[in-house]
């Protein structure tokens, strides 16, 4: 065998060969093509678990989104953030209430965890009471 010579030309393993890697060729680009659409509806599947009021206008910009890449992110943003919470949020920080407002969230939130200390004499108590 020469060093210009190719193994498998002109054989019926050539022809599997180009088939086989046919397959795989359109097989990559279908996956990868699946991939884009599943990753590009992400805005539409997270605005039908929320109910979102907005889903006709997060359907056009996601389809809007091919064309114009940067729409798309639009349609993420108003799909993932809460826009009443944020209005909300943005209106206290506004006003000067910041501080009443996460003062309070941190008041509850210390209140409804139980510190670790009640949580190992409540532990003892219990095998006490087996004892």
């Amino acid at each position: 065998m020469s060093l210009v010579s190719m193994p498998f030309v002109d054989s019926g393993v050539d022809t599997a060969l180009h088939i086989v890697a046919a397959v795989v060729l359109i097989g990559t680009i279908a996956a990868a093509g699946y991939g884009f659409w599943r990753i590009h509806e992400l805005p539409i599947q997270k605005a039908h678990t929320k109910e979102h009021h907005q889903i006709g206008l997060i359907t056009a910009l996601t389809w809007i989104g091919f064309v114009w890449h940067w729409v798309w992110v639009i349609a993420v943003f108003i799909a993932f953030v809460d826009g009443e919470q944020a209005l909300r949020r943005i209106r206290d920080i506004w006003k000067g209430n910041d501080e009443e407002s996460t003062g309070s969230y941190q008041h509850e939130k210390h209140t409804q965890e139980p510190s670790s200390d009640s949580v190992v004499a409540d532990h003892n108590d219990k095998e006490a009471e087996h004892a």
